[in-house]
């Protein structure tokens, strides 16, 4: 699963990395969604009300295609710091739950899109839950449905920082889905002319790489061109992070790469 550097022996995930999972459910799971015609449209059309209409960041397929990889890599991360997740433990499902719940939420997360950007992940949760009642039988039995059922629709609420997150599968999803910030995710309405705080600062990020921290399980490195960046460094990477249970488990260190000397600023960490 890892992708490694001969610099050390610490793991890096690239943003487009394509990461082998060890576990073998969660690859029959991933397959499934991917040529799952029902989600894969609403991918594309949750994109619609952001993008077309509001010209706000991507939210559509290729956004969740990163959120879920970087979930699924936070998770691997942290497992190998031995931290604790709570989510499927506490419902007495097995070990090799914890990352399909992961991969279903951050899969699911948006589709309160097609409904409306404002307040969308009140509308996510009966969507998701419509579409976890015809995919989760697939794999688990009634008993079992109903459990990972609960944890994934969790794990979406909480991705919204007005909720709590109960589970570390939930804190997870609700710090990834803010590591979606490089530049490719505001390209459409920067095109088109939009020229929003989010379209701007995203636009100043150039990469962003999770590896294995030297005293937490994660460190989280973050390139950006200019200041504008720090918006979406401090604003909303930091408001998505605090009250997420990892708050001790995750460095975030942001670099100004821009060769100009007179740069507002340097380096920021959280």
């Amino acid at each position: 699963m890892s992708d490694s550097t001969d610099e050390d022996s610490r793991r890096i995930y690239r943003p487009d990395a394509d990461h082998q999972f060890p576990d073998e459910k969660l690859n029959r799971v991933l397959e499934f969604i991917t040529e799952d015609e029902e989600i894969q449209t609403y991918l594309e059309a949750q994109n619609v009300n952001a993008v077309d209409r509001m010209q706000y960041n991507d939210h559509g397929e290729k956004h969740i295609e990163i959120v879920r990889n970087r979930a699924l890599c936070l998770y691997d991360l942290l497992k190998a710091g031995d931290v604790d997740f709570n989510g499927a433990r506490q419902q007495g499902l097995a070990e090799e739950d914890e990352s399909v719940i992961i991969a279903l939420a951050a899969t699911l997360h948006d589709v309160g899109h097609v409904v409306h950007r404002d307040e969308h992940v009140y509308y996510s949760i009966p969507l998701a839950a419509d579409i976890l009642d015809r995919v989760l039988p697939e794999f688990y039995d009634l008993a079992e449905t109903v459990r990972m059922k609960g944890e994934i629709l969790h794990a979406i609420l909480c991705h919204h920082t007005a909720e709590t997150p109960l589970t570390t599968e939930a804190g997870v999803i609700r710090v990834a889905d803010a590591l979606d910030m490089e530049s490719g995710r505001s390209r459409i309405p920067y095109e088109h002319g939009g020229r929003g705080i989010n379209t701007l600062s995203s636009q100043a990020i150039s990469r962003v790489s999770l590896q294995e921290g030297q005293s937490v399980p994660v460190m989280v490195e973050i390139a950006m061109t200019n200041a504008a960046g720090v918006y979406q460094v401090d604003n909303l990477l930091k408001a998505k992070l605090k009250g997420s249970g990892l708050e001790d488990h995750i460095r975030i260190v942001a670099v100004n790469t821009n060769e100009n000397h007179e740069q507002l600023v340097e380096r920021i960490e959280l």
